[in-house]
């Protein structure tokens, strides 16, 4: 199998490291695409924009066409690079942007006799394996090969659906990242010895989030604003409530958090 990664980041070599396939990396950067290549073994690279269109007969023979285009670029761009990438690909298109709504409709549209797969690793390529969200618009032997792959190198992959995973991302990236931002924001330096172990967990948390690459958390931030804006709502309720009216949000809480059907913990 022939695997093109369009995308030369982190996801990117993550999926190439990863799939049991000849991997090609392509990138907007040709550098980027060149480290990719030197970090998974047998890999190569490829012009993301080949001047040879990819129906030409003889782009199989150029290395223009592949089994599989794995789309792996940031999630405010991954729906139109599907579009310029899909028909190089003969099976299947795959993506791993992070979100599910646009990739999956771009692939619909771009690749509608193709396998289509879109999945989200819950997780930074540092700390794998992890779970991985999978949705299988259209399933078939080589997006099921891709999926094997995944869980052979210790991933729990779960099925789910595009409203189900982007609903849910609403909470567990949008707002928790708020959380802990605001936290941050809103909390003085105090002295290591003053730290409760809640207040350590979420320093901790914040020295975390506040050394990733903010643009990521930004376009997070815009993709799933309804989690953001819930955290907002939520942390003004508190702000304003009085004894009793903060004892029945605290209650309100606990309830969530002790759901059965909704682990929130």
């Amino acid at each position: 199998m022939r695997v093109l990664v369009v995308g030369a980041g982190t996801m990117g070599r993550w999926f190439g490291d990863l799939v049991d396939a000849r991997v090609a990396f392509a990138d907007a950067d040709p550098a980027a695409a060149d480290r990719a290549a030197e970090a998974v073994d047998d890999a190569e690279t490829t012009p993301l924009d080949p001047e040879t269109p990819a129906a030409d007969a003889d782009a199989d023979a150029a290395g223009r066409r592949f089994d599989v285009v794995c789309v792996a670029v940031p999630m405010t761009v991954a729906a139109d690079v599907i579009a310029r990438q899909a028909s190089r690909a003969t099976s299947a298109v795959v993506d791993v942007a992070g979100e599910m709504g646009g990739p999956v409709n771009a692939m619909r549209e771009h690749a509608p006799d193709l396998e289509r797969l879109s999945l989200h690793p819950l997780f930074a390529p540092e700390n794998a394996p992890g779970t991985i969200a999978a949705v299988h618009d259209q399933r078939g032997p080589v997006t099921d090969a891709l999926r094997e792959s995944l869980a052979a190198n210790g991933n729990d992959v779960f099925d789910t659906t595009v409203d189900e995973h982007d609903t849910a991302m609403e909470s567990v990236q949008a707002a928790t990242h708020a959380a802990i931002l605001a936290w941050q924001l809103a909390t003085d330096d105090v002295r290591e010895e003053f730290h409760t172990p809640l207040s350590r967990e979420l320093a901790d948390l914040a020295a975390h989030v506040t050394s990733q690459e903010p643009r990521v958390y930004a376009d997070i931030a815009d993709r799933y604003a309804p989690g953001r804006q819930a955290l907002a709502d939520a942390a003004a309720r508190l702000a304003d409530a009085d004894h009793d009216a903060f004892l029945d949000a605290f209650a309100d809480a606990s309830e969530r958090a002790h759901d059965d059907d909704t682990d929130h913990r």
